[in-house]
Order: structure tokens, then C-alpha cells, then sequence
């Protein structure tokens, strides 16, 4: 892994891949103990390196963030070769100024009322730490540094990794 880098630099680069990837699978435990994951669609990450969605306020996610609100969000594009796992803590927001600000019309596939829809809330987390392996490299390069690695009988490097302090 790399050094960790500066939080100024990591939210820089967090939100860099976010944009890059657009949605995540929101992973928690449930009630039961159970780890469950689900796409979310990414409304915003914010100067500070929260990451915002919309959500359905009597979802099951969010009774379950309401109950233990630490989770993951999972971001790959393996087109790029690059990954992001950041940890971080849920909490609902229920701010028609934010969510109009948010807002986008994709969001009304959802939320047909949009923004006057009852069930509308946000959910922010607030990033703790993140992961990420980022390999941009094309895949002839990849496919060629690997092979370049086995026939030199030495480990194969695969791009940048490193652990991002967001706290």
C-alpha cells in the first residue's frame, strides 16, 4: 500500500474516482447480522468528503442505517482499473434546500413528486477512510507488465494503491 496522503489530497482523490464511477454498491449489516449491499446512484460528494444520495425515507436501508450506521461504498470501474472502498458513517438528512440543490432528473425515475415527494430524504455519509487501487493503465500495458513480471520471476506491480485518512 502507499503512504497515506493528506486529507485535503485524499478528498481530492476520493471524489476524482467517485465522479469517474457514479455508482457504488451502499454495503451494511442488517438486523439479522447479515451483510447486505445495494447500488446507489451518487447525488454529490461535497467539499468535505461526504458522499450524498437520495433515498426513500421507509426504506429498509435506512430503518438499517438508522440501527447501525457504519457502512461501505464500494466504487469499480474495471474499464479504468480502478477501485474504491471507503468507510463511513450514514445519517439521514431531510433538507428540501440540500435536495433541491442535489437535484437532478434522473432522480424523478424514483421520485415521480420529485422534490415534494413525501418519501424523499437524503442519506450522507460521512467518509472516514477509504481504499483504492488505481491501475489506469490500457490493458496491453497491464497484459505486458504481467507477463514482463513472470518471465522476471518478480511480483507484479499493479498501479497505485493506498489508504486515504478522511477523519
Amino acid at each position: 500500500m502507499g503512504a497515506i496522503m493528506k486529507r485535503d489530497d485524499a478528498i481530492k482523490k476520493v471524489t476524482e474516482m467517485i465522479r469517474d464511477v457514479g455508482v457504488c454498491m451502499l454495503t451494511n449489516i442488517d438486523e439479522h447480522g447479515q451483510v447486505i449491499s445495494r447500488p446507489m446512484a451518487t447525488a454529490d460528494v461535497d467539499k468535505e468528503g461526504n458522499v450524498w444520495f437520495f433515498s426513500n425515507e421507509y426504506s429498509g436501508k435506512v430503518t438499517q442505517i438508522s440501527e447501525n450506521n457504519e457502512l461501505n461504498l464500494i466504487y469499480a470501474h474495471p474499464g479504468h482499473n480502478t477501485y474504491l472502498n471507503i468507510f463511513g458513517i450514514g445519517s439521514i438528512v431531510i433538507d428540501k434546500e440540500k435536495m433541491k440543490q442535489l437535484w437532478n432528473p434522473a432522480v424523478k425515475a424514483w421520485f415521480p413528486d420529485g422534490i415534494d415527494d413525501p418519501k424523499l430524504c437524503l442519506l450522507k455519509v460521512d467518509t472516514k477512510q477509504a481504499w483504492y487501487w488505481d491501475n489506469s493503465s490500457s490493458k496491453m500495458i497491464i497484459f505486458f507488465n504481467m507477463l514482463t513480471a513472470i518471465i522476471r520471476g518478480k511480483q507484479f506491480q499493479d498501479g497505485e494503491t493506498g489508504e486515504l485518512d478522511l477523519d
